[in-house]
């Protein structure tokens, strides 16, 4: 069954970044992002979690984020928009027609 999406409704601009992890001269690694494209997007709210932990409330939002086709985006990068950060939990071609891909996110608490 092909998905009837409507591109008009892509109207954020995000960039797609990935991690890399680069040697910080003591053994270890450090965490850094890395630029792959910017892009338009349709970012949809799914769900929001409120959970208490150790006496502390810990929310987690759910996103749905549509873009167009591409074939480097996996789960573990991250979407930015801003100052928002977008984690990249799956990534699936809804009607696997190699025309749009959505991506199930959760936004990163800052």
């Amino acid at each position: 069954m092909v998905t009837f999406f409507d591109p008009g409704q892509m109207t954020a601009r995000l960039v797609l970044e990935t991690p890399v992890s680069e040697p910080d001269g003591q053994g270890g690694a450090v965490l850094t992002w890395t630029e792959i494209a910017a892009m338009w997007a349709k970012v949809e709210p799914v769900s929001s979690v409120l959970a208490e932990r150790a006496g502390a409330q810990i929310g987690t939002m759910t996103h749905r984020i549509w873009l167009r086709f591409r074939e480097d985006v996996a789960a573990g990068q991250r979407f930015r928009k801003g100052a928002r950060l977008f984690i990249v939990k799956l990534v699936q071609d809804p009607d696997e027609t190699s025309r749009y891909l959505t991506c199930l996110c959760e936004e990163e608490a800052r």
